[in-house]
């Protein structure tokens, strides 16, 4: 597959779990298709065929500077690594995001615009929900009950 149907793929792949985390959170399907490991598994196999199939980093292409980067990512198939990373662990904190504010009875309607910003702005997606989320239930430990 080239570069271009795999992130085709990719993007139409975690379309309906956001979808079912914004229009039916609690729905069994929701479960089955969102909080399963199923969907981060199928990304996590073509997040490693872009890694293997990727050629050689350039000369000085690397994670320890910023050019180093920016040459890195000059190749396609890191760029589409890189985009499937997002889409994954943006996913997965939509995911958690989506099941925390369900414990802790947070208005689904307050979520949503959250969940929107996490798909397309991840960490402000999540700075919003965990505002949110503070100004709600004064709970700042992620995972106190």
């Amino acid at each position: 597959m080239t570069p271009d149907v795999v992130f085709a793929a990719c993007n139409y792949a975690v379309l309906p779990a956001w979808l079912l985390l914004v229009f039916a959170p609690g729905w069994r399907g929701t479960q089955w298709i969102v909080h399963a490991i199923f969907l981060p598994l199928l990304l996590g196999v073509a997040y490693g065929a872009m890694i293997v199939s990727a050629p050689a980093a350039p000369e000085g292409g690397s994670f320890g500077s910023l050019e180093g980067v920016m040459l890195f990512f000059t190749i396609p198939e890191a760029v589409l690594a890189g985009w499937v990373h997002y889409l994954v662990f943006d996913l997965f904190v939509g995911a958690w995001e989506a099941r925390d504010a369900r414990r802790r009875s947070l208005p689904h309607l307050l979520v949503v615009p959250c969940l929107a910003l996490t798909l397309m702005l991840g960490p402000i997606g999540l700075f919003a929900y965990l505002v949110l989320r503070w100004v709600r239930t004064r709970v700042w430990l992620l995972e106190e009950t």
